[in-house]
């Protein structure tokens, strides 16, 4: 919990940081140039980089669908609730680009700027947003290419608060409520009933700790590694459920997130290695010299995939209940010519909802599966080996 409160107040101290930075950006450029591809869109190389997913496009054809798809699992320089396909609008809030460019350039991105390809001016220097990244143009907005048609313009270092941080600091500040509510109710008396959003927290901390962390690491150590197993199951859990809302959010079916999350863990795992759990990579004891050698980078990659099936597993099955919800959702426009427009709702309506019934228990077991995973690969590089 500890952990958690430490993270909260340094976040938060950087975004109260940036706030007076936020207010002075600059007023977006548009350019003829840019209103030439926003008029021809469907055979526009620069409109399809702003990936604009409702532009010229039939809601019920199948491309529409997939782009519909792709957009909603890619993180986002801008908080789009919902779309408007006939008027080619988005509607949500723009969120803070920040960008390390011979200083720090800040300035808050517009519906525009993320979906139409409009030029930004900032400090003197021009940005457009392409493909989701963002890159230095002239005023015109102009994106050179190699001969495989990737873009070779400069790109700033890009540190800006996109969809997947927002919902990182919305779970975070749930989680600091929610665990300060239960760490008051104890601090008042050890016997206090929780009551409120505590009382549901309590029996998957006691869970968390019964089933995961004391029969894995054992009852002497597994103390020390309960602040991190705590926080990184209610982590994942708790985006996994958001992701399950309207909010649109798909912050664990982002993979710089669960690299993010693995990595810890891999950390955890060999600075917490005592000398029996190096000795059983680099020279395992009771086995010939030669197969030691032979062993020896076997274990050593071992170290590796470990932490990469955490990060893969929870990567691709949130992606992948993701885009089913999405490609469910679908059914609503790409068959509504064929059961007419209430059979088309009724039966996406009828199967999203089984499928979101499953997402539930998914969100729970990928949190589980990961935590527990940790918990043992914690509890193998600690334990204690008898010699005879």
């Amino acid at each position: 919990m500890v952990t958690i409160k430490k993270s909260l107040h340094l976040l938060t101290a950087a975004l109260f940081a940036l706030m007076p930075l936020v207010s002075n950006a600059e007023t977006p450029v548009v350019s003829a140039h840019d209103s030439l591809h926003a008029a021809t869109t469907e055979t526009s190389h620069e409109t399809h980089g702003s990936h604009d997913t409702h532009a010229e496009v039939d809601p019920s054809s199948k491309e529409f669908v997939k782009a519909y798809t792709q957009h909603h699992l890619m993180d986002d320089h801008y908080y789009s609730f919902f779309g408007n396909a006939e008027e080619h609008r988005h509607y949500g809030f723009g969120l803070p680009v920040i960008l390390v460019d011979n200083g720090l350039k800040v300035f808050m991105s517009t519906e525009d700027f993320v979906y139409k390809g409009t030029v930004v001016e900032n400090g003197g220097q021009y940005y457009k947003y392409y493909h989701g990244k963002v890159y230095k143009t002239d005023v015109a907005g102009t994106i050179s290419y190699d001969e495989h048609h990737h873009p070779t313009n400069e790109k700033p270092f890009d540190i800006s608060i996109t969809k997947n941080v927002v919902g990182l600091l919305l779970a975070t500040v749930l989680l600091f409520l929610g665990f300060t509510a239960l760490a008051k109710t104890y601090k008042a008396s050890p016997n206090n009933l929780p009551k409120g959003i505590a009382r549901a927290l309590e029996p998957l901390v006691i869970y968390v700790r019964d089933e995961m962390a004391r029969p894995n690491i054992g009852e002497k150590k597994y103390k020390k590694y309960m602040p991190y197993l705590l926080s990184v199951f209610f982590l994942i859990f708790l985006l996994n459920l958001l992701g399950l809302t309207p909010l649109g959010l798909n912050v664990t079916g982002n993979i710089s997130v669960t690299v993010c999350l693995a990595l810890f863990t891999f950390l955890y795992v060999n600075f917490s290695g005592n000398a029996d759990y190096w000795k059983h990579i680099f020279w395992m004891p009771g086995v010939p010299w030669p197969m030691k050698i032979v062993l020896a980078p076997i274990e050593v990659l071992g170290m590796f995939t470990k932490p990469f099936s955490l990060l893969i597993r929870l990567f691709a099955n949130i992606t992948a209940g993701h885009s089913v919800v999405m490609g469910l959702i679908a059914v609503a426009f790409v068959m509504k010519q064929t059961l007419t427009t209430p059979g088309a709702v009724g039966v996406s309506f009828l199967l999203t909802l089984f499928l979101t019934v499953l997402e539930l228990l998914v969100a729970f077991l990928q949190a589980f599966i990961f935590t527990m995973l940790s918990s043992l690969f914690i509890g193998s590089a600690v334990e204690e080996h008898d010699h005879h």
